[in-house]
């Protein structure tokens, strides 16, 4: 009763017809999921590095960033694989604040749902094509899967959507890497539980219809901080939380142990640029141990084109109006680093 309707949008389908992939990126699209996949199976020793934006609120901006990361790509993808991160929903702990460019594809005008839907595939399907790249969204509403399940080639399940029988339940159904963040409380277990579920099939309603999901063998972890009720951060990129997260994943049957860890958030404390020092910290510890080497698949990075900062119509291209990113060179030469470092 408390709901007013105010128009019926394009089911899926029709948005991903009248918007669709051509087929010379569809071709490129699986090669790219091919290449990743075999990361998080064991059967590729590539690392990777899913790294861009906090939240990809401006086409060109992003698509400048995304075409600048191919070019490194070149020049490291023996080693590694980069996944550009075009995050179009923004998760708000408050529900205050820019929610990403499917609800506002203008930052500075009110929400339109049909534009930013719209806008999300014309920018997605520009990034492949002028960069090669294909790239990792995060999955905030899981009924949305359908709209870019041909685009992209990593999902994020965030730290309060990891808890959520439904999203357990959708990442059962994907045919790409899910990466299961831990909840801000910082507890592992439930974790590993959501990616039991998610590499386990189900049968459940999605979007009106009765469905059964094969369960994804791809689901896996991923290491964001915590916080504890003070509000204080806690990290869980260390040594010795790698270790306990082996032991953890030892005591359960879960096909292809992994994790990547995501170097912002909790783990730095949202201090941007102590991105770098973790990142590297994390590269030291695969070294010191072969087991957490295995484990260990990569690493998680927000950077866009400015460092820093800024509000909604602060008026900086390619500077964040959410959470602060490092900035182009120090996001080029930590990729080298990585590069070197990585055996």
């Amino acid at each position: 009763m408390g709901f007013e309707f105010v128009k019926k949008l394009p089911n899926p389908a029709e948005i991903r017809e009248q918007y669709a992939v051509p087929a010379h990126l569809a071709a490129l699209k699986k090669q790219k999921d091919e290449e990743i996949k075999k990361v998080i199976t064991g059967e590729s020793g590539k690392f990777l590095v899913i790294i861009g934006p906090c939240s990809a609120d401006n086409e060109d901006a992003v698509c400048d960033y995304v075409t600048r990361l191919a070019a490194v790509n070149e020049k490291v993808n023996d080693k590694l694989i980069l996944i550009p991160r075009i995050y179009t929903n923004k998760p708000r702990t408050t529900g205050e604040g820019y929610k990403g460019i499917l609800h506002q594809p203008d930052p500075n005008k009110k929400p339109d749902f049909l534009a930013g839907l719209i806008a999300m595939r014309r920018m997605h399907i520009r990034a492949i094509a002028e960069s090669g790249l294909t790239a990792a969204d995060e999955m905030l509403y899981p009924e949305n899967w359908r709209y870019v399940q041909d685009i992209l080639s990593y999902v994020a399940i965030g730290a309060r959507s990891v808890e959520d029988q439904q999203h357990r339940l959708v990442v059962s159904g994907f045919d790409v890497p899910a990466g299961m963040k831990n909840p801000t409380s910082g507890d592992l277990s439930i974790m590993l539980n959501s990616v039991y579920a998610a590499q386990h099939p189900h049968s459940f309603i999605y979007r009106g219809w009765e469905v059964n999901t094969p369960g994804n063998p791809l689901a896996h972890t991923v290491l964001r901080g915590s916080v504890n009720k003070y509000g204080r951060s806690f990290p869980n990129y260390h040594y010795e939380d790698l270790n306990s997260l082996l032991e953890l994943y030892s005591g359960m049957e879960l096909l292809h142990p992994a994790c990547i860890i995501d170097s912002n958030h909790n783990n730095s404390g949202k201090q941007f640029k102590q991105q770098i020092r973790i990142v590297k910290e994390v590269l030291h510890s695969r070294k010191l141990n072969a087991d957490i080497h295995r484990l260990v698949k990569g690493v998680m990075v927000e950077s866009y084109l400015e460092e820093g900062s800024q509000p909604i119509g602060g008026g900086v291209y390619g500077k964040s109006i959410t959470d602060p990113c490092l900035g182009w060179e120090d996001t080029e030469r930590l990729i080298y680093d990585i590069a070197e470092y990585v055996s």
